[in-house]
């Protein structure tokens, strides 16, 4: 599933009501701590795009299947990508006090499992990846793979409000 997104900040918004939809037939919960989660990752990633680039960008979410093994456990990796035009590789910023910019690969080392970016043909494509069968107390433990970046979040609840506060900003701003 994709979602083509114009550089314009109301995409933001649109991206996590096209994210929201997709999750409803997969077995997410849209009350679940994975489904929030999710749904930061996509405001963080499409942001990136959006103030970074000012290219137009493709939002992929890559959804597994649900599992009936044990009542009502959902499995697999969930994948989220954005591809943009612009070759100019994703650069992780510390954001220091008061600083409205800066945490967004930060958030998104410290609440998903996985994260990283390759080229894809004269651009870039981000992705990040949650595990989906594991305990909501490990949803924010993450490992960075890409090749430099900022140390994990240890505690994913401040990093969901960090972000939940600095999407604010920004929402705010762009109005």
């Amino acid at each position: 599933m994709q979602l083509e997104i114009r550089p314009d900040p109301a995409e933001v918004g649109r991206a996590r009501r096209w994210a929201r939809s997709r999750l409803a037939g997969s077995g997410i919960g849209d009350d679940e701590p994975l489904a929030e989660t999710l749904i930061l990752l996509v405001s963080e990633l499409v942001t990136n795009a959006v103030v970074h680039t000012g290219c137009p960008a493709v939002l992929r979410l890559l959804l597994p299947g649900v599992s009936g093994a044990a009542a009502g456990a959902v499995s697999g990796t969930v994948r989220l990508e954005v591809a943009d035009a612009s070759a100019k590789p994703p650069a992780p910023r510390h954001a220091e006090g008061d600083d409205t910019g800066g945490r967004g690969l930060e958030l998104v080392d410290g609440l998903a499992d996985r994260w990283g970016w390759d080229p894809d043909g004269t651009g870039k494509r981000i992705w990040c990846e949650l595990d989906r069968c594991r305990p909501a107390s490990t949803v924010a433990t993450a490992t960075y793979e890409a090749s430099a970046g900022p140390a994990a979040y240890q505690n994913g609840a401040n990093a969901y409000e960090v972000g939940a506060r600095e999407y604010d900003d920004f929402a705010r701003a762009a109005v």
